[in-house]
C-alpha cells in the first residue's frame, strides 16, 4: 500500500494498479504495526504489483514473516493475484488495520526498519 516501503525493500517502486479483494479483511497483528489479510466479509483495497523479477520475489519472500502464506486470490474485477495472507484459523489480531493511522504513527520508523533489514539481506546474498 505504500510505495516508499517498496522502494526501501526493492530499490524501486514497481508498476502497480489499484486492486481489491472481496471476502478478506486487513487486521492488525498483535504486537506489530503491520497488517495481515484474513478471511472476512469485507473488501480490501490495495495495489497489484506488475513486473516483479525473480530476485524481487526472493526479497519479498524473505522479508515477509513466517506468519504469512502466499496464495492466489481472486480479485474483485475478475482477475487473480498472489498475496501474502494469514493462514486459515489465524487468531493473533487486535482489530481492523488503518492505513491512515499506520502512515501517521508508524510509517517513518517502519521505513527505517525496512532499510535496515534490506541492508542486512543484501549483505547475506553477496557474502
Amino acid at each position: 500500500m505504500f510505495p516508499e516501503v517498496l522502494d526501501a525493500l526493492l530499490d524501486r517502486v514497481p508498476e502497480h494498479t489499484a486492486a481489491a479483494v472481496d471476502g478478506r479483511g486487513a487486521v492488525t497483528v498483535s504486537g506489530r504495526v503491520y497488517p495481515v489479510l484474513t478471511r472476512g466479509t469485507g473488501r480490501v483495497r490495495g495495489h497489484l504489483l506488475v513486473g516483479l523479477g525473480d530476485a524481487e520475489w526472493d526479497i519479498l519472500d524473505a522479508f515477509e514473516d513466517d506468519l504469512y502464506d502466499l496464495v492466489r486470490l481472486p480479485l474483485a474485477d475478475g482477475g487473480h493475484a498472489w498475496s501474502y495472507v494469514a493462514p486459515d484459523g489465524f487468531t493473533g489480531h487486535e482489530g481492523p488495520w488503518s492505513p491512515e493511522e499506520f502512515a501517521r504513527r508508524h510509517l517513518a520508523s517502519y521505513l527505517v526498519a525496512c532499510r535496515t533489514w534490506r541492508a542486512g539481506y543484501r549483505g547475506s546474498v553477496t557474502s
